[in-house]
């Protein structure tokens, strides 16, 4: 039970941080990009967490399945409430980029800025189990440097599987937002837990590049290459499939709608031609 009260207090610290630079920079708009740093350091730090769990905490802190799954969904709703138009997610960038919703240099510095939130989370995480305050902790430090890859399957079926879950996410995501959050963040919340323990056999189905990066790159097993294809461009290809199902075109692309006529369904009843005019 230690172990989990220590990982509790991890990720409360974290969820403090990001709470603070959204309070601090809510009147900035012009910088968002800090808050996806913010984002993206959260989300990366506190997966980091719940992978240590996964990893050792069944048999060195009797943290069974049950546990990491409410634990990553307890992330993952807390990251939605706390971060809320910061996604930490560079698809989801590019996504709005390709909606015409955001311009280049917003979308790079955004972009930029999360991918240095994940680097840094993991230096973070490094050094918080460098402490060794359990148990687990004191294994997974052990482990560090030699951590298991979460790439299981091979790359055609790793880019298949990131492929078909970011389609998902964000078929879901873009017909969720303009819903309100009380109905799209516990959603969506439930929706990457459940995809994610669904593909825990293949790729964890992580569909976020910088939570990717932070997550698997540097484990041996695969080349830099090769995480690349399967969890950036994987889920890049499903973004885009995503988001041309849903609007049947790209906006930042081209304008012509490949799968759906922009004709109305029911036309209105025309009026009658003989119809006399009234005097």
């Amino acid at each position: 039970m230690s172990g989990l009260n220590a990982s509790l207090g991890y990720f409360v610290a974290l969820v403090i941080f990001a709470a603070l630079v959204r309070t601090l920079l809510k009147k900035w708009s012009q910088l968002s990009f800090v808050l996806e740093f913010a984002s993206s350091f959260m989300l990366v730090g506190c997966w980091l967490e719940v992978q240590t769990i996964v990893e050792v905490g069944q048999w060195a802190g009797g943290l069974g399945p049950d546990v990491t799954v409410t634990m990553l969904f307890v992330v993952l709703l807390t990251h939605g409430v706390v971060c809320g138009g910061a996604s930490g997610n560079p698809n989801q960038v590019v996504l709005r980029f390709l909606q015409l919703e955001a311009s280049i240099l917003p979308t790079l510095l955004s972009v930029v800025s999360q991918f240095l939130g994940a680097h840094l989370a993991i230096h973070i995480a490094g050094y918080y189990w460098s402490l060794e305050l359990t148990d687990m902790h004191m294994i997974k430090n052990l482990m560090a440097s030699s951590c298991s890859t979460s790439l299981l399957v091979s790359l055609l079926q790793g880019f298949f599987t990131e492929c078909v879950c970011a389609c998902i996410f964000h078929l879901v995501h873009l017909n969720l937002r303009r819903r309100s959050a009380l109905i799209r963040v516990p959603l969506i919340a439930v929706l990457l837990t459940f995809l994610s323990h669904t593909a825990s056999v293949f790729t964890s189905a992580y569909i976020n590049p910088s939570l990717s990066y932070g997550l698997t790159f540097h484990c041996p097993g695969f080349t830099l290459t090769e995480y690349m294809v399967v969890y950036w461009l994987g889920p890049l290809t499903g973004m885009i499939l995503g988001l041309l199902l849903y609007m049947g075109h790209i906006p930042r692309i081209f304008a012509k709608n490949l799968f759906y006529s922009n004709k109305t369904r029911f036309r209105a009843p025309k009026g009658d031609k003989g119809e006399k005019k009234k005097v």
